[in-house]
């Protein structure tokens, strides 16, 4: 890098309108400006939509920061704005409003003008990456400008969480987003070790760069997260123009080492970021807070070997020591969302033998890949990731 990637970093304690709408002008306006904001720009601005949740869940970025972002595009000129991500499972016009309602993201979308994305197109783009992934399929509203359709600038608008698999889902992570509803657990299938699937994240992400990232962590998701931890206030908001930078900043707020990060440890590998960011606004709050870890997090000891070995001992070491998803078939309610969202389709429903005509959620542990989508999009945290007994601590 030729210069110090910039982050800038300031307290919001809470989701109140006018604070976050003060702190995020305030926060942006810390970074240089970008002359490419104007009546002509057509913005997507990307949120973490990973399901049908409400905001105060944490699972999704809240929609007073997203309100207050589309605002601050507005004062910058902004006419078109489009609300867009692909959420897990299936990327419908239902499946989206549905998201788009219990988000808050309707409401948003209603007092600001923005438009909610019900477009459900795509387009193959080729990777700028390392070339892992020669093409990536990517929503419409993602995709480069054409005429009417695509964008010329995206805002990441991520939430800070822990992650089973990537073990921290920020910047780079919710740029999974961009590729449509049930492609996503294919690329799973295909990546199934998490150092070949962080690298296709970064490919990714170098792929469908966003020009701005904006931070919800004014309520955060630390243990087993993206959509089963506990909840922990740190009352932040962040912002930087690189998503590998803003990861790094991430990274030591969260009180993790990069190298425990696959995301943030391909991409210092690459060049894309280093340690030497420069924080602005009150870089004394980029402090660790220690998050606590899912419990998924220290097992994968294949980003530490030569990549010859990698191949078959990975997977050597993935049977060994890696966490299983573990269904609790008292809470399971027989949606079959997480056979709907497995890649190697290992999940079947089954008739339970706590009622007739309910059926509850079996994993077949010899085809399971560890990828934890299962206990991703389970909708009632029936599933969670249990520890081999040779690596409890």
């Amino acid at each position: 890098m030729d210069k110090r990637d910039t982050v800038a970093v300031l307290p919001c304690p809470q989701y109140e309108r006018a604070a976050v709408g003060e702190t995020v002008e305030r926060l942006l306006g810390l970074l240089p400006r970008d002359g490419r904001l104007g009546p002509h720009s057509r913005v997507t601005v990307k949120p973490n939509l990973l399901m049908k949740r409400a905001p105060n869940a944490t699972t999704t970025t809240h929609p007073e920061v997203v309100c207050a972002v589309i605002c601050w595009l507005k004062q910058q000129g902004v006419r078109h704005i489009t609300i867009a991500d692909s959420p897990g499972g299936p990327y419908t016009k239902q499946a989206l409003m549905a998201i788009y309602r219990a988000s808050g993201m309707e409401r948003v979308a209603a007092e600001t003008g923005a438009v909610l994305n019900l477009d459900l197109g795509s387009r193959e783009i080729k990777s700028a990456g390392s070339g892992l992934v020669g093409s990536f399929t990517v929503i419409e509203p993602l995709c480069p400008r054409e005429k009417d359709s695509g964008c010329d600038y995206i805002v990441d608008i991520c939430k800070l969480k822990t992650h089973c698999m990537t073990t921290l889902s920020g910047a780079v992570k919710n740029m999974f987003g961009s590729i449509p509803g049930l492609l996503k657990p294919r690329m799973h299938y295909r990546y199934p070790q998490v150092e070949d699937f962080a690298g296709m994240l970064v490919d990714l992400c170098q792929t469908v760069t966003p020009h701005l990232v904006v931070v919800d962590a004014i309520e955060t998701m630390e243990g087993d997260g993206p959509s089963s931890g506990d909840k922990r206030q740190l009352g932040l908001l962040l912002a930087g123009a690189s998503p590998f930078a803003v990861d790094v900043a991430l990274c030591r707020l969260a009180g993790f080492a990069p190298e425990q990060v696959p995301t943030v440890r391909l991409a210092a590998a690459r060049g894309l970021c280093g340690d030497d960011i420069e924080v602005v606004g009150q870089p004394q709050l980029l402090c660790d807070r220690q998050l606590k870890l899912p419990r998924s997090a220290s097992v994968d000891f294949t980003g530490r070997l030569p990549g010859f070995l990698r191949p078959v001992a990975g997977k050597v070491l993935t049977a060994l020591f890696a966490p299983r998803p573990r269904i609790d078939v008292r809470r399971c309610i027989g949606c079959g969302k997480c056979a709907e969202s497995c890649p190697p389709q290992t999940i079947r429903l089954v008739p339970s033998s706590r009622g007739r005509g309910k059926e509850v959620a079996v994993i077949g542990r010899k085809d399971c890949i560890r990828c934890y989508c299962c206990h991703e999009m389970c909708p009632v945290s029936a599933i969670s990731v249990s520890k081999n007994l040779l690596t409890r601590h």
